[in-house]
């Protein structure tokens, strides 16, 4: 049975006729997106480049790293000092996660400010959520392979969390603290696993990146106006015209992350983690990187038990809702579509919402300050762990409590009839 001709000849041809990889090219080419996009949507391409840098450099960074606890230290050091250009590759590396950490959290706040988890998108926004899930696992399990003092104790204490679930399963949680610990500590068969998952984990990354590209593709990206592409006059090629704008914030992008990488690549580190692991000397305060200070601030927020009123019945131990409260933090984002259901897709045209979107992301910044601050000291004069309860009231307020009140009684503003419309408003 012959297969369905194409418009390529010659060598060209013989390979679309098997693989279809220039139809694919040129559909990409053609792919027609919304006329009015802003920077905010260079943060998607930038994250791509991320991935890259961080699968290319890790591959590399493999070939020299040994995973043993007497050795990973010391293969960590011998690769800075005597690899030719490791320090390089080892800074563009731990520079290169903070970056997509950097680079992902625009992409969400962007998303929340203008809808994008709006139908017909639910799916697209699902797997940006679990993309976002295997960021968190994957960078937290490379942060614990250079096996310095913050990586043995940061595995530790996170590690321990699971033993929470003894509240729900007696043992259960037990169980799986052995089980990623391949024993009764922090050692040498942990740095393995993590070693193994960490190199596998962003192969997944990859094909589920492909899956989102691939939902996005299906409805188009939204745009600043919120309002679909009716007509050609919405949209426009996505060669040259964004092509040329992700290309500059590439430029942009790459200023930002060789800045850190050539003249502070320390910055974002800590400096406990140039000291050899040590099981018998826990550091003053244990904190993990920058970018998981905000859901490390809602973990410690939770110090009480939460039982029937009353009574001495404990329902749920401080431990175990501050993992949940943890979690949740992430989870709820998945029903994030169902918590927002008004009808107006972007922030743009809503001035209720507007006001607090922003003092939900004033509420983050605050998570992450207080995220890296020791909990018993005060921050102008207020406790540190009642500050973290405070922004994590708000935190999850935001999400259970305004928007779906906002849902129901917010007033718009008119939108434009089309994306076309408003563009020429724009530029008129």
């Amino acid at each position: 049975m012959s297969g369905q001709k194409t418009e390529y000849t010659g060598i060209k041809g013989w390979i679309e006729y098997r693989l279809p990889v220039f139809s694919f090219m040129k559909h990409q080419g053609e792919y027609r997106t919304p006329k009015n996009l802003s920077f905010a949507w260079n943060f998607g391409s930038i994250l791509g480049v991320c991935l890259v840098i961080q699968i290319l450099t890790g591959v590399f960074l493999a070939m020299n790293y040994t995973a043993h606890v007497d050795y990973a230290f010391e293969s960590v050091e011998r690769i800075m000092r005597d690899v030719p250009y490791g320090w390089l590759l080892r800074y563009m590396h731990a520079v290169g996660a903070s970056m997509f950490f950097m680079a992902v959290y625009a992409h969400i706040a962007r998303g929340l400010y203008y809808g994008s988890y709006k139908p017909p998108r639910e799916v697209l926004w699902w797997f940006g959520i679990v993309i976002f899930l295997l960021m968190m696992a994957s960078a937290f399990l490379g942060y614990v392979l250079p096996w310095g003092q913050m990586s043995f104790w940061g595995a530790t204490v996170i590690t321990n969390l699971f033993s929470s679930l003894d509240a729900v399963v007696d043992g259960l949680g037990t169980s799986i603290v052995q089980l990623l610990w391949g024993g009764f500590s922090v050692d040498n068969p942990t740095l393995n696993r993590f070693f193994a998952l960490h190199y596998l984990l962003p192969m997944l990354l990859v094909g589920l990146v492909v899956l989102h590209v691939v939902a996005l593709h299906i409805h188009g990206s939204t745009n600043p106006t919120g309002v679909e592409a009716k007509t050609k006059k919405d949209t426009i090629p996505f060669h040259p015209y964004y092509t040329v704008k992700d290309f500059f914030g590439f430029g942009i992008f790459f200023i930002i992350y060789f800045y850190f990488v050539f003249f502070n690549p320390n910055v974002l580190g800590h400096p406990d983690n140039y000291i050899p692991a040590n099981p018998l000397v826990t550091p003053a305060h244990i904190v993990p990187e920058w970018y998981f200070l905000p859901f490390y601030a809602i973990l410690r927020a939770i110090t009480f038990d939460i039982g029937i009123p009353f009574t001495d019945i404990v329902l749920i131990p401080a431990k175990l809702g501050g993992v949940i409260a943890m979690f949740g933090s992430i989870m709820i984002l998945f029903v994030l579509p169902w918590l927002d259901t008004h009808k107006v897709r972007s922030g743009t045209y809503r001035p209720k919402f507007k006001w607090f979107y922003w003092l939900f992301i004033l509420c983050c910044f605050l998570l992450g300050y207080v995220g890296g601050q020791p909990a018993d000291d005060t921050t102008f004069g207020i406790n540190n762990t009642m500050l973290a309860q405070f922004a994590t009231a708000c935190y999850f307020s935001y999400f259970l409590i305004v928007l779906p009140i906002l849902s129901r009684v917010e007033v718009a503003k008119k939108l434009p009839s089309s994306i076309d419309e408003a563009y020429q408003a724009k530029n008129s």
